[in-house]
């Protein structure tokens, strides 16, 4: 699996990118092919070697059935996650780095379910944030929607969940 100079990407735990060029670095004394990449949420930029992509777990955008799926999950809000905030968060933090966004859905049901009873910790928080924006972006670009318009709906979703009028700030 490559990709191309403008293909968007899926970076696990950071969201998607762009590929804004392949170009061959100097990396521990070695000419090393690489993908810069661009998060599309912070503009940040990431160097990845080619041929770590599968190690780092990079993967092309889902498709409309699959962000159908997960949208489709995350409204349904079945799940059942029990235990201390630590092994919830050891949990959530594994399902992240998976990239795949049916985890992602996964770790908001669970951080909102957890927001319904009680106030989330500042990294709970800070983790539901993240999981929130990750996914926006990926329905975002997967189908051809503006940013504001996917965190409105996720939003609204949540809020719902979590019994509040609205988790936007």
């Amino acid at each position: 699996m490559g990709f191309q100079v403008g293909d968007k990407v899926v970076y696990p735990s950071q969201g998607v990118t762009v590929v804004e060029s392949i170009a061959s670095e100097m990396l521990a004394g070695m000419a090393v092919e690489c993908y810069h990449l661009r998060l599309l949420a912070t503009d940040s930029k990431v160097l990845v070697p080619v041929q770590n992509i599968e190690r780092v777990g990079l993967r092309p955008l889902c498709d409309l059935q699959d962000v159908s799926d997960s949208l489709s999950r995350l409204k349904a809000n079945q799940i059942d996650e029990k235990g201390d905030w630590k092994d919830r968060y050891k949990a959530n933090l594994e399902r992240l780095k998976t990239g795949e966004l049916g985890e992602v859905v996964d770790v908001l049901l669970c951080l909102a379910d957890v927001a319904s009873r009680k106030t989330l910790s500042f990294r709970e928080r800070k983790m539901f944030d993240q999981a929130q924006q990750i996914l926006a972006y990926e329905v975002a670009e997967v189908e051809q929607r503006k940013i504001d318009e996917v965190n409105h709906e996720i939003g609204e979703i949540l809020a719902a969940h979590m019994g509040s009028e609205s988790s936007e700030e």
